[in-house]
């Protein structure tokens, strides 16, 4: 079953990943600018700009590049980058690390946040503690990362001057980028948490283990628990690839020198091939997120192995 689902989801990905390649690249060549005047300047001579631009590869008609792309891709040739001349992998390659890191910190910051709000709400179910934590998930959700960051940066940063404003080399300096990441899915992952259990707490088996005599806590914990874990771990693993698109904004607000800060790098130079790069980076770790989930699924419910 296992690899069956492995197969299915990576026949899948092929046609994804195609149809993102190819909506980014002609994406790219509609947005008004042009990369020759980023970097000659719109003052630059005539011919300085035709040789610059024989030399990239853009006096080629577009249906050409596009070939020419593809071809480049499926040999594992991503290009190299427009503004600096290098290769697109090595560039993804230096900035990929930091991205990774604050991922994985600002998932586990959601985890440590997420499942104790959700238990907590749901054996409060109805009352004001339950209402308490909704309110602040759902406060958690609507709070826009673009504006939580520059909020929590004049705070902790500028009045405060407990942790650094901005960049990755400093002491503390992930604690406030993994926060204004972190908060978002913290949210949606404590409602699905406090829904989930409620539904498995409801269910039949949850019952006749009362009737049986089992310990209320146990059955919290050890029964309604593990089907409680399905729909969040599922969740779960689909925001791995949505933290990746969130990263772009929260890197661009604090610096911090990683993938979702080089996109933004490379659509202000239209760096094409290293915007195609990067975009293909998230679209792909999305695919993986989706595999994950389904494995993870099937894992943890043996009724969907069954079925």
């Amino acid at each position: 079953m296992l690899g069956r689902v492995c197969a299915i989801r990576i026949f899948q990905a092929v046609p994804t990943l195609l149809g993102v390649t190819t909506l980014v690249f002609f994406l790219l060549h509609l947005v008004p600018g042009d990369p020759v005047d980023a970097l000659l300047g719109e003052t630059a001579m005539a011919t300085d700009r035709e040789a610059m631009r024989r030399a990239l590869n853009l006096d080629l008609p577009l249906l050409q590049q596009y070939v020419s792309f593809l071809v480049g891709l499926s040999t594992g040739d991503w290009g190299n980058s427009i503004v600096d001349g290098r290769s697109v992998l090595i560039l993804i390659g230096e900035r990929l690390p930091a991205t990774a890191e604050l991922a994985a910190v600002s998932l586990l910051l959601a985890l440590v946040l997420a499942l104790p709000l959700g238990y907590w709400a749901a054996r409060h179910a109805g009352s004001t503690r339950d209402f308490a934590a909704m309110s602040f998930s759902l406060l958690g959700v609507s709070i826009p990362n673009f504006w939580l960051g520059p909020m929590l940066m004049l705070l902790f940063s500028v009045i405060l001057g407990w942790l650094p404003v901005s960049g990755m080399d400093a002491p503390g300096s992930i604690v406030l980028p993994a926060i204004t990441l972190g908060t978002a899915l913290a949210a949606i992952l404590s409602r699905m948490a406090r829904s989930s259990w409620l539904e498995a707490m409801s269910s039949d088996a949850m019952r006749t283990a009362r009737a049986s005599g089992v310990k209320e806590q146990v059955i919290w914990w050890r029964h309604a628990g593990r089907l409680a874990a399905v729909p969040v771990v599922t969740m779960f693993a689909l925001q791995l690839g949505a933290v990746l698109g969130g990263a772009v904004i929260t890197e661009t607000v604090f610096d911090w020198p990683g993938l979702g800060l080089l996109t933004i790098e490379a659509i202000q130079r239209r760096d094409y091939p290293l915007v195609q790069g990067c975009v293909l980076i998230i679209a792909l770790f999305y695919v993986i997120a989706n595999l994950l989930a389904d494995l993870l699924s099937l894992w943890l419910d043996p009724r969907q192995r069954h079925g």
